[in-house]
């Protein structure tokens, strides 16, 4: 039980919250701003590894990722100087993952190189349409030309090159959809990240929607048959949908990814990051200072973790099932149940299996393909004792 974190592995979340532009559609933590204290926010960075590194010596760590905001606007050497610090923190995986996410805008050469050099190994870049129009109504500050270019920069530099798209814009329609689906698939692509437009509160899509100014939305029938197409044009390319949004060729998923959604340990650090830390046998889940300000001048004052509560098993077990049935690979009940002390709702199951949203084998619960397109209601359905 104290160890059930290694079934998921442990990975490291970076987060630079840091941005150019802030996206209309965008709910994450990111901010614009004028003048960025690289080296100060190095020094701050390296004080929280050591302390989650003193928290968690001896673990092997299998994955870095650093997200945002806009990491690739970190100097190189900033990156190079944190997963140099993560080698002498923790033993790493002989085929660890280290993914560094890009905008477009502030891919060159150089700095590419430079990010090579320093340890990383697979860049996600936040293409998110290969059409002008839309990339303009989603705020970005990219052309199609521009994350062309970028996409071809990145491959010459790193062997392992994912990119996300958004669909169900605004008048988007299924044969322009699949048509741009299919022009991403032609660009030499192993992973695509393929997301679904929702309208987040707090933003600035979510404020127009409210005041009935965000126009040409799909309705929820043309949504999920641009979500039923993508699985089946993915799988012709031969990616095969591994996660509700996420496909790949076989060997090419996200590592770090799979350790959230296989229900592994991971440290989260940066303004607003979240991780999932087991110690002393105990499951914390742990975040930290949202605002950059705050959260700088925190992990310079000695840490920068704004809260940690223990999680109960049943709220473990709920967890875990909530991130195991996003991937095509479902979920191991035998560990589902050491962790729940608990046992499913036969009727429920069953009736879940007759409609076709779940299926079973052995000991392994999956969702269906019409199962993940509702699996929130699934859900609900399911983990009600």
């Amino acid at each position: 039980m104290a160890e059930d974190w290694q079934n998921g592995g442990f990975g490291l979340y970076i987060h630079w919250p840091f941005c150019q532009a802030k996206c209309p559609y965008c709910d994450f933590n990111s901010h614009v701003s004028a003048q960025i204290d690289q080296a100060r926010w190095c020094k701050a960075l390296l004080a929280e590894l050591d302390r989650v590194g003193a928290e968690t010596q001896g673990r092997v760590l299998n994955s870095i990722f650093f997200g945002g905001g806009t990491p690739s606007l970190m100097d190189p050497d900033l990156v190079a100087s944190l997963i140099d610090r993560t080698a002498q923190l923790w033993p790493n995986a002989n085929d660890m993952e280290i993914t560094l996410e890009a905008n477009p805008t502030s891919v060159e050469a150089g700095r590419f190189a430079a990010y090579r050099t320093g340890g990383v190994n697979r860049v996600s870049m936040g293409i998110q349409a290969l059409n002008d129009e839309d990339l303009r109504r989603l705020g970005r500050l990219h052309s199609v030309a521009e994350a062309r270019a970028a996409f071809d920069v990145a491959r010459t530099h790193f062997d392992r090159v994912s990119f996300d798209l958004i669909y169900a814009r605004q008048d988007q329609t299924l044969e322009a959809w699949e048509a741009e689906l299919r022009e991403a698939l032609s660009m030499a692509i192993d992973h695509l990240s393929l997301y679904q437009l929702t309208i987040e509160s707090g933003t600035a899509f979510g404020d127009r929607y409210a005041k009935g100014k965000l126009r040409g939305l799909p309705h929820d029938d043309l949504a999920a048959d641009m979500y039923q197409r993508t699985g089946e044009i993915c799988a012709e390319a031969g990616l095969e949908g591994y996660e509700v949004s996420n496909y790949a060729k076989p060997g090419s998923e996200s590592r770090h990814n799979l350790i959230y959604w296989r229900y592994g340990d991971y440290a989260g650090i940066g303004p607003g990051a979240h991780g999932r830390l087991t110690l002393g046998g105990q499951r914390h889940a742990t975040e930290q200072w949202r605002n950059p300000n705050k959260w700088l001048e925190a992990a310079e004052a000695g840490g920068a973790e704004s809260q940690r509560r223990s999680i109960s098993h049943a709220d473990q077990s709920d967890e875990m099932m909530m991130m195991g049935l996003r991937l095509r690979e479902g979920v191991d009940l035998d560990r589902w149940g050491l962790l729940s002390n608990r046992s499913l709702n036969e009727d429920r199951i069953s009736h879940m299996e007759a409609i076709g949203m779940l299926r079973r084998e052995g000991s392994r619960l999956f969702a269906t393909q019409d199962g993940r397109m509702v699996l929130n209601t699934l859900l609900a359905e399911i983990l009600v004792d």
